[in-house]
C-alpha cells in the first residue's frame, strides 16, 4: 500500500504516534479489497485506516482504552469504517482474517505504563509476540499470514527459536542509525 498523507490522524500524548515503523509497515502491506484484516496494537489507527482505503474490511484493536477511542474518532474524521475493541492480543476478538497486523512493542526494555506500554518488548523485546504466534492459528482463515514488524535490537537468539519451523519471509527493511527494523510475514 501507499502511504496517503492526506488522512487526518489526530494524536494523543499517550498514544504512540505514526513513526518510521508506522510508515515502514503500511508500505509493506499488499492489501485486496474484500481482505478481512485484523490489526493488533492499532494505536492511532494509521495502519487500519490505511487497510480501510484499500477496501478492506478491518477489525482492530489495543490494549489502551485511549487508543481504542482515537482510532475511533480517526477513522470518523476520514470516513472509513472498522470494527475497533479493546483488546490484550486477541481477547474480545471474533472471527477469522486472512492478514492479521502488528506493529508490536519491541525495544528490549522493562517499562510500564503510559506510552511504554507501545513500546517496551520486555527484557527480549518479543513483548506480545509470543502470543500473537500462539493464538494465530485459531483467528487466521486457510492460507492467511501475520505480519509483525521487529528490529535487530530484539533478542535474536530468542526470535530464532520463537520463530523456528514456520515460514518466515522478509517484507521490507529499513535500517536506522541504531537498529535495522524488519516487516515479517509469517505463514503458519
Amino acid at each position: 500500500m501507499r502511504y496517503d498523507p492526506q488522512l487526518i490522524v489526530e494524536r494523543d500524548d499517550d498514544i504512540y504516534p505514526p513513526s518510521d515503523d508506522s510508515l515502514l509497515l503500511i508500505g509493506s502491506l499488499d492489501i485486496r479489497p474484500g481482505e478481512r484484516v485484523l490489526e493488533i496494537g492499532c494505536g492511532s489507527g494509521i495502519v487500519s485506516m490505511h487497510c480501510a482505503l484499500n477496501g478492506a474490511a478491518v477489525t482492530c484493536g489495543d490494549v489502551n482504552r485511549r487508543a481504542v477511542e482515537l482510532t475511533r474518532r480517526n477513522l470518523a474524521l476520514n470516513s472509513l469504517e472498522a470494527t475497533v475493541v479493546e483488546t490484550d492480543v486477541y481477547s474480545g476478538v471474533e472471527g477469522r482474517f486472512d492478514t492479521i497486523v502488528f506493529n508490536l512493542p519491541y525495544l528490549p526494555v522493562e517499562e510500564e505504563g503510559g506510552l511504554a506500554l507501545a513500546w517496551s518488548g520486555g527484557a527480549d523485546g518479543l513483548g506480545p509476540l509470543p502470543a500473537l504466534i500462539a493464538g494465530a492459528p485459531a483467528h487466521l482463515l486457510p492460507g492467511g499470514r501475520l505480519v509483525v514488524v521487529v528490529s535487530s535490537l530484539m533478542c535474536q537468539d530468542a526470535l530464532a527459536s520463537l520463530l523456528g519451523g514456520l515460514a518466515v519471509r522478509v517484507l521490507s527493511e529499513l535500517p536506522l542509525f541504531f537498529e535495522r527494523l524488519s516487516v515479517l510475514e509469517i505463514s503458519l
